[in-house]
């Protein structure tokens, strides 16, 4: 019983630490364009380029 002075402190500062990183994303517009990175991952290139024939 001892060893819940220890874990239960450091499951709420673990915890905390969880929200507060949350928080900083929420403030920092991580969660603003949620489609646009997906789009983008799946979007064609543009065709790459033929390099000029060499004589």
């Amino acid at each position: 019983m001892e060893i819940l002075v220890i874990l239960v402190p450091l499951a709420l500062m673990l915890g905390g630490a969880g929200l507060v990183a949350f928080l900083w994303s929420l403030r920092s517009g991580q969660y603003d364009d949620l489609d646009g990175a997906a789009w983008r991952a799946i979007a064609d290139d543009e065709p790459p380029q033929e390099a000029p024939a060499k004589r």
